[in-house]
């Protein structure tokens, strides 16, 4: 609602958009769709080259917020770089819970031999953690439900890490947990991280009086 708040604000003053994201996920799609033209989608450094702004001394970059600061950030560096005169969001648009998720998995992926990451193919953060654990030289493999558990992954192996995207409940986390111990885990350890405790407030209009 931020990103989407501060692009109806800054079109109204004139600006064009640089979104940093991935086409076609529903929060690129929605804050896009707001303006009929005058916003640039960059998925990638190479990306940015090919903009092509109208003008740019009315420019301001916005970031899909499940994106972390690991994904972002080298691309904002390109945008500022070919457009120095770019604004930038006043407060940070990144999603916290999916930069500490992606600091455990760099911390997690050296100690294990493989990394189950719960989470919806649609997702683009859950999708990333997989990605970062793979690159980091873990075998990676992405469930929706602890149904899709597949016996194959564990041969051999004897240490299993378990992470899961932001938007994943933790019902569906503790099930995957069952799961591996009916597979044969023997023990569970939680690895230490930061602890969240924002919470956010539901909009006005769907809260019901108690």
């Amino acid at each position: 609602t931020k990103v989407h708040v501060e692009v109806a604000k800054l079109h109204k003053e004139g600006y064009e958009f640089i979104m940093i994201g991935h086409k076609g996920h529903p929060e690129v799609e929605g804050t896009m769709g707001q303006l009929d033209s005058g916003i640039h989608l960059v998925e990638d450094v190479a990306g940015v080259a090919l903009v092509q702004p109208l003008q740019t001394e009315r420019l301001a970059v916005v970031t899909q917020t499940t994106l972390s600061v690991d994904d972002a950030a080298e691309i904002l560096a390109a945008v500022k770089k070919q457009f120095p005169s770019v604004r930038e969001p006043k407060q940070q648009d990144i999603c916290y819970a999916t930069q500490n998720r992606q600091d455990a998995v760099k911390l997690m992926s050296s100690q294990v031999d493989v990394v189950i990451v719960v989470g919806s193919p649609t997702s683009s953060n859950s999708n990333r953690l997989r990605e970062l654990a793979q690159r980091l030289g873990a075998e990676s493999h992405m469930i929706d439900s602890a149904e899709e558990l597949q016996t194959a992954w564990f041969e051999g192996k004897t240490r299993v890490g378990l992470t899961a995207g932001a938007s994943a409940p933790e019902l569906l986390v503790q099930e995957v947990v069952t799961r591996l111990r009916a597979l044969g885990a023997v023990s569970v350890r939680k690895m230490d991280g930061i602890e969240e405790t924002i919470k956010f407030p539901l909009p006005k209009g769907l809260k019901t009086e108690s």
